[in-house]
């Protein structure tokens, strides 16, 4: 059965966007066929990472909530950026957001048909018969993050070891909990080398009553990257990269 995955945080900046292309990436190269709608409409870029030139494309996730075309005809199969990686079977398409200034405009001045969305990502599901459908959604809590998480079979929540985002965390954890989303899951990105990586996992579990499935240290190797591709591919033995497999078999699981 296949599930959707919303990657969120409570804030922007933490990576979540480069987190989603690289898990998404990870169950992508096991073999199966996955999906990634990028939901940020107001702030888009996760194209960016697999290479894909909006320039080029004639149809993105604005177009179809517009009504001028079927969602999948705003998928990209991207497929090849795992190159050797791929089994028979491996597939990744993508359904970015526009980043055109009017079209942004557009949708914070009028908003959209969530309900439209949701009935897209099944209608996704089914066209592209994916395993699985991630939702890199916009930071913090609104109408459209809210439903979207309704839909979920697992949230995971990409947060900074930072106050700020501890008690934003908190609070999105809690509305997911009593939106009864079936899996919680806590990421940490960004943490410091110095870190003892196991007190901070203890802590956080303690504190939200939630799994941490990764922990991610602050790389100069990814900064150095610059979001020019997927991490995990260009680093494969890369201690982040490791972490990546280990939150994508948590999510497999």
């Amino acid at each position: 059965m296949s599930k959707i995955v919303s990657i969120h945080s409570y804030r922007g900046g933490t990576g979540k966007s480069n987190s989603t292309a690289n898990i998404a990436t990870a169950i992508a190269r096991k073999g199966y066929r996955v999906g990634i709608v990028d939901a940020d409409i107001q702030s888009p870029g996760i194209h960016i990472l697999f290479g894909l030139d909006q320039e080029r494309c004639d149809r993105t996730l604005n177009d179809f909530l517009w009504g001028r075309c079927a969602i999948a005809d705003a998928a990209y199969d991207v497929t090849s950026v795992l190159q050797n990686g791929a089994t028979s079977r491996s597939g990744i398409y993508l359904i970015p957001s526009s980043v055109k200034v009017n079209d942004i405009s557009r949708v914070l001045r009028e908003r959209f048909d969530v309900e439209l969305l949701l009935d897209g990502f099944g209608d996704l599901i089914k066209q592209l018969k994916l395993d699985y459908l991630f939702i890199d959604t916009h930071p913090g809590l609104n109408q459209e993050t809210l439903i979207s998480l309704t839909t979920s079979d697992i949230v995971l929540f990409i947060l900074r070891p930072d106050q700020q985002d501890f008690q934003g965390t908190a609070v999105t954890v809690d509305v997911a909990r009593r939106l009864k989303v079936p899996k919680l899951l806590l990421t940490i990105n960004k943490a410091l080398k110095e870190y003892d990586f196991e007190d901070l996992r203890q802590q956080v579990e303690q504190t939200y009553q939630t799994p941490v499935v990764g922990i991610l240290p602050e790389s100069e190797d990814m900064l150095r990257l610059a979001s020019s591709g997927i991490f995990c591919l260009k680093y494969p033995n890369h201690p982040i990269s490791q972490a990546i497999e280990r939150i994508a078999k948590h999510i497999m699981c």
